[in-house]
């Protein structure tokens, strides 16, 4: 070992043909504590520069000619330290990093450049910023998870890399032991004196804060031999609120590895589990995302001191990194992939704004707007979903958009997305009924249940004269209970349904509704396979609207249980019929030897060359009339299909 001292630098060369054990270092006389972490591994040279002052540096015997650039605040030339070997200090700024390691030389080739910067934004194609294949992983990880050395971090490390070979691998299992070994030091979050984030501190104490976790991981990559540094800035975590400004001293740190030439992004803190905001309480909850994330999606809630730590090109600003919205990790681990706008903070426009989020496969999504989510439109499309939010206040209001797999059999929707809605004013024409839920309109999802092809593909519908009708191809063996709700009526169930008529022709079906009143209204559609003899099920609705106050349509004819899907009444389709009037009758039924209707006197209809029954009945001298027919001509008794009431004269 040789010393060379220039002014307030000193330099320690140790020569070895092997890595020793204990490295020499280089001090800065001042005390200045201005040199970046860095753990680099050339070929044959080994340096160490932590950010104390303390680099360290390891020749190999047979290299000739290195040049050395450490980061500090002065300059000096060191030469003629060892035989036939010449070494220089230069001085760059800290900003420079990481691209000092570019200027590394050798007289036999060049240092390994870094790939280009990596583009932003995303460009979907992975999660990762290099290829890994975690079912690889799958062993590695299981015994990551088994060691609990606690006596040293050199020991620990040892007793890690039994399994590991490869550099990934040793990033890896140190990733994984962390994350399932360390958790958050929650107090220590909130009162600085009682943290402890040496990295042995935090191997012994078993908790951390990012700090401690990034200096833990950057540690234990330094003894796997592996190139580490811990990066410090601003994150979108653990207190952080929608829209806010960052000034100050940085809030957050984790780390970079240099892997197959080039750095990665990790976060040890956010990969091990996350706070509660309500309780404070920390629980483990492994998330495969911090690792190796791709930086144009890591940038969403790291924003580092150090821009060119972004490892994007171009970067983005503090201001662009402020206004950008909360993307969660379950975002991207869904296959989501964007959404509009992609501010923290939207503004109404009269009243009401717009989010529409596209995504790699079918989803299901719902939200929260100011704690609920009964004032908006979530309609779902067949790669993502269309919101239309209409605030009941105005001023700043939190929005959250949850989203799970479309055959998750969960019934816990992930957190995906939050806003600040800012509103102005407020639209007072849109009301929502109480019964409406989301998301609304048919969708893939009512595809699959069998509802196909419907004519009304949008989630709301609007009539002017209170009626409407639309129409859908059914799947196999669908039988469909629909049903009509409104806040303002005082009907009954069963009076509500008969507002509702069901027209099956093959294997389409018709809708046609007859509104009450004016107002807004719910249509529930609810389903089971025929063959199924248990309830039917809720699979989506339509919100229906009438400003029309002179609207006021009777319910349709009550059927009975003898009214086939398949008949159809053409005239009167009115289930409440004028008194002494003649009424024309319709009807479209097969398999009936004959059809009576019954008033005072009983009418019986004909055959028509057409297929329908048809004649004519007097309502005089009655307030009901039934419809009945005889389906066996040597049967002698009717069945009632169907019951019009009469007008009280």
């Amino acid at each position: 070992m040789s010393e060379v001292t220039t002014g307030c630098l000193t330099v320690w060369f140790i020569r070895s043909a092997r890595k020793p054990e204990h490295f020499g270092t280089f001090t800065d006389g001042r005390g200045a504590p201005s040199v970046l972490l860095r753990l680099c591994h050339f070929s044959d040279v080994w340096v160490n520069v932590t950010r104390f002052g303390m680099p360290t540096l390891w020749l190999n015997t047979a290299l000739l000619h290195i040049r050395l650039l450490i980061v500090f605040p002065f300059q000096a030339r060191l030469s003629s330290f060892l035989p036939g070997t010449q070494v220089t200090v230069e001085v760059h700024p800290r900003n420079t990093t990481p691209q000092l390691f570019k200027k590394l030389s050798f007289r036999k080739g060049t240092f390994p450049a870094r790939e280009p910067a990596l583009a932003y934004p995303w460009d979907k194609s992975s999660l990762k910023s290099m290829p890994v294949d975690l079912q690889q992983f799958e062993k590695l990880d299981a015994y990551a998870l088994k060691v609990n050395v606690r006596s040293s971090i050199e020991e620990l490390v040892q007793a890690l890399l039994k399994q590991a070979r490869t550099d990934l691998e040793k990033v890896r299992v140190i990733w994984m032991w962390i994350c399932h070994h360390i958790e958050y030091d929650v107090v220590g979050f909130h009162n600085k004196s009682q943290r402890l984030c040496s990295p042995i501190d935090v191997l012994r104490t078993g908790k951390s804060v990012c700090e401690g976790y990034a200096a833990l991981f950057q540690q234990m990559c330094s003894v796997a031999g592996i190139q580490c540094m811990k990066l410090s800035g601003y994150s979108k975590g653990y207190g952080y609120k929608i829209g806010q400004v960052f000034k100050g001293d940085s809030s957050h740190a984790w780390n970079a590895v240099y892997l197959e030439g080039r750095w990665h992004l990790l976060d040890s803190t956010w990969g091990s589990g996350t706070v509660d905001k309500t309780s404070d309480k920390f629980t483990f909850r492994y998330n495969e995302f911090y690792f190796l994330t791709h930086p144009a999606l890591f940038i969403n809630d790291h924003f580092p001191n150090n821009s060119n730590w972004q490892l994007l090109k171009p970067t983005l600003t503090l201001k662009e990194f402020e206004n950008t919205v909360l993307y969660s990790s379950d975002f991207y681990n869904l296959g989501l992939l964007t959404v509009h706008p992609d501010t923290a903070v939207i503004q109404t426009v009269n009243g009401t704004a717009t989010i529409s989020v596209d995504c790699r496969s079918s989803t299901l999504f719902t939200f929260s707007l100011k704690g609920t989510e009964k004032h908006g439109l979530l309609s779902l499309r067949k790669h993502g979903m269309k919101l239309e939010i209409y605030p009941q206040s105005t001023g700043r209001q939190e929005l959250e958009i949850f989203a799970k797999p479309s055959n998750s059999p969960e019934k816990v929707y992930n957190h995906v997305l939050q806003y600040v809605v800012e509103c102005k004013s407020v639209d007072k024409s849109i009301h929502f009924p109480k019964d409406l839920d989301q998301p609304v309109g048919p969708s893939w999802f009512s595809e699959r249940q069998g509802f196909l092809r419907p004519s009304q593909p949008d989630p709301v519908i609007h009539t002017n004269d209170g009626r409407c009708s639309f129409t859908f191809t059914l799947g196999k063996d669908i039988s469909i209970l629909p049903m009509l709700h409104s806040d303002n009526s005082g009907l009954t169930d069963d009076r509500r349904r008969q507002h509702i008529m069901q027209i099956h022709r093959g294997n389409q079906v018709e809708f046609m509704v007859h509104l009450p009143h004016a107002g807004n209204f719910v249509l529930k559609f609810f389903a089971k396979k025929k063959s199924d003899p248990g309830n039917y099920t809720y699979v989506f609705n339509y919100l229906i609207t009438c400003l029309n106050t002179e609207v006021k349509w009777p319910a349709f004819p009550q059927t009975y249980s003898k009214w086939a899907d398949d008949y159809e009444i053409l005239e009167p389709l009115s289930g409440l019929l004028p008194a002494n009037r003649n009424v024309q009758f319709k009807l479209k039924m097969h398999g009936i030897s004959k059809v009576l209707v019954q008033a005072k006197d009983t009418y019986t209809l004909t055959l028509s060359r057409g297929g329908f029954w048809e004649g004519t009945c007097n309502t005089a001298g009655c307030t009901e009339l039934f419809v009945m027919v005889h389906e066996n001509a040597n049967h002698s008794f009717y069945s009632h299909v169907l019951k019009y009431e009469v007008e009280t004269p």
